[in-house]
């Protein structure tokens, strides 16, 4: 995309030369927010979709294939776009533009992956998730997460407004997750999405249900994209505009030279990868894991609802640090520095996981387990951009020109591609533990063959195998403590604020020069 195209840009709402209120709380709070709470709900809910109400698992080795092969389409798609976004120059800036792109790429992916024909031949059902899953993550999603994700180290080069807008910008992912998907769709979309009939699962009814939502989830993922873009400024990349220098198309492997060839840059981005990687599995399997490790859930009239009451509790009492956190990040990254505030804080969410193991199957331990984790991974959640940023800005001093589109292409994969890693693992675990399809009878010839099942009333499973609750346990419990702890290793020698302001004057002398 370069300048030919500006005609069709419309110009940015924020005039200020400084960011201000407004940007603030539209561009990078209530913009990306409604932007993400979709793609949070599919974290949560998605592979639940596929297993309970279309069937997947039926499909065999398919369900665990597919989102693990896909997150290597996913890895090309936001490398892709990385690199349109590095070699973009427009007065709309490198990023914004592609926001813009996103909303019809966004709505129509949403739309298609709940259309999936349900009578169809399942090689054809097959086929489509598979199209309509990758259109979506390998393609819509990554071009406006990379941008979005861009903007934070362009919009300023001043550190603090840069911090300010770093812990907004991931205020609004957390709260898309913790509010959205963990405490406003347990209680008020849930027992839509899933809906308890007369043998279990009423399957036409909640796939009925999805597709009503899959129109409501594209129009507010739009109409948050578009606000996004509408109320955010390029600073950074205006600074180039006004030098009047010719940009230079870097290619790829020159942004791959550069980058790979700073430790600081691979602390990073491994930090990112493993930290997140613990927070997606814990996402994707919290629905599975408040359905079936709890008795009260599993003897309730209405397991659905007793479910969405406990998950919802969960994401109100994991969310409830996040919302304090938000006051309280910046002031203590200032004080300890970024990286020290990230590992104390990892330190204490460690000890506090390892709590929920004292007893997997009582809510007052796993809540109380959840509650630390929470706050120990404030630091971690809304100082990560602003760390990235800082490394950003010394990888411009040193070569000479910026990576934001290489660097946040590798974020979003990982932000991205990761979701579909652990959902295709946390399915072939599901899978080889004996989960059974709760969607499903079952007739008694068939649950005589089954091993150590507890509960079998009216045709329904009502009670997973054994191995599944360890599977369950671990996936939700155990894969972000570890996360944690190679987390903190990571960092441990992460020493780049030391050069910021050294970074700073490089580059004010160099465009000075020019």
């Amino acid at each position: 995309m370069n300048r030919k195209f500006e005609k069709f840009l419309p110009p940015t709402r924020i005039k200020s030369s400084d960011v201000k209120i407004q940007e603030m709380l539209f561009g990078y709070l209530a913009a990306p927010f409604c932007a993400m709470i979709a793609n949070a709900i599919f974290a949560s809910y998605l592979n639940r979709y596929y297993v309970d109400v279309l069937g997947w698992t039926k499909f065999g080795v398919f369900a665990a294939l597919l989102p693990m092969l896909s997150s290597f389409v996913v890895i090309l798609g936001n490398l892709m776009v990385g690199q349109w976004i590095d070699n973009t120059r427009t007065t709309a800036g490198k990023a914004r533009p592609y926001l813009l792109l996103s909303v019809p790429l966004v709505a129509v992916a949403i739309l298609l992956m709940f259309m999936t024909p349900t009578g169809a031949n399942p090689g054809i059902q097959m086929i489509w998730i598979a199209v309509s899953y990758n259109l979506y993550y390998a393609l819509a999603y990554p071009c406006y997460y990379t941008a979005h994700s861009s903007l934070v180290s362009l919009s300023t080069r001043d550190a603090n407004q840069r911090g300010l807008l770093a812990t907004l910008s991931n205020a609004s992912t957390v709260a898309a997750a913790g509010v959205g998907a963990s405490i406003l769709a347990p209680i008020l979309l849930q027992p839509f999405m899933f809906v308890s009939g007369a043998n279990g699962l009423d399957i036409a009814a909640s796939y009925r249900n999805w597709r009503i939502l899959s129109v409501a989830f594209a129009l507010l993922s739009a109409a948050g994209i578009v606000a996004e873009y509408f109320y955010t400024r390029e600073r950074i990349t205006e600074e180039s505009s006004r030098l009047n220098v010719k940009a230079e198309k870097i290619p790829m492997s020159k942004h791959i030279q550069a980058c790979t060839g700073d430790r600081y840059w691979w602390l990073v981005i491994l930090f990112i990868l493993i930290f997140q990687f613990g927070q997606l599995c814990k996402n994707s399997s919290m629905s599975f894991y408040t359905r079936w490790m709890f008795d009260s859930v599993i003897n309730s009239p209405n397991p659905e609802n007793a479910s969405a009451a406990f998950m919802s509790t969960l994401g109100l009492v994991g969310g409830l640090p996040a919302a304090v956190g938000m006051f309280i990040a910046w002031p203590l990254a200032n004080k300890l520095g970024k990286k020290r505030a990230i590992v104390i804080g990892l330190i204490f969410a460690l000890v506090g996981g390892l709590i929920a193991f004292v007893n997997v199957n009582s809510f007052p331990v796993v809540v109380s387990a959840v509650v630390l984790k929470g706050i120990g991974i404030i630091p971690a959640q809304y100082v990560m951009l602003a760390l990235i940023s800082d490394i950003l800005d010394h990888l411009e001093a040193k070569n000479g020109f910026r990576s934001d589109g290489f660097t946040m292409s590798l974020y979003s994969s990982v932000m991205v591609g990761l979701s579909g890693l652990g959902m295709g693992i946390i399915n072939a675990m599901l899978t080889f533990s004996g989960y059974l399809n709760v969607g499903y009878a079952v007739d008694p010839e068939t649950v005589s063959l089954i091993e150590n099942l507890e509960t079998w009333t009216g045709g329904i499973i009502y009670r997973q195998l054994g191995g599944t609750e360890a599977v369950l346990a671990f996936a939700y419990l155990g894969v972000d403590v570890i996360s944690f702890l190679i987390s903190i290793i990571l960092l441990w020698r992460m020493d780049v604020e030391k050069y910021v302001a050294d970074d700073q004057k490089t580059i004010m002398e160099r465009q000075k020069a020019l």
